[in-house]
């Protein structure tokens, strides 16, 4: 069963970027798995989800929904701190509350499902075939 301890433990082991992800909270952490694993799952209902996949999944959220990212969600498209810098943000990748999070499963955690349920989640089938 996926946790936030483990999830500590393989993101630390595993993914190259993990400051958002050391920098939330455990509360924040907790949420975040959650919806990884709910999201996970209702993309791929009839898939075992290895626990490895929902924790790639969940470090790409916590990048997502970091503190500054939330800012551009919710439409602030820069801001200037006084002489510090100046920030701007491009498109939000994520935008709106039902905005659909399957669309930011990482390669890497559709790899690990498919490797599980020994397929290839990837392929899709797009009609049938006239000769």
């Amino acid at each position: 069963m996926v946790n936030v301890a483990d999830a500590n433990d393989y993101i630390s082991a595993n993914c190259i970027d993990i400051e958002d992800w050391t920098d939330a909270d455990e509360a924040k952490k907790q949420r975040i798995v959650n919806v990884a694993s709910r999201t996970l799952t209702v993309k791929y209902p009839t898939y075992t989800i290895p626990d490895a996949a929902v924790y790639e999944f969940a470090n790409v959220l916590a990048v997502v929904f970091n503190d500054t990212n939330r800012l551009a969600q919710h439409g602030i498209t820069g801001f200037t701190l006084d002489k510090v810098g100046s920030f701007d943000y491009k498109d939000s990748s994520v935008s709106g509350p039902d905005h659909d999070l399957s669309k930011l499963i990482p390669r890497v955690a559709t790899a690990l499902i498919g490797a599980e349920n020994g397929v290839n989640p990837l392929l899709r089938k797009v009609g049938r075939l006239i000769p």
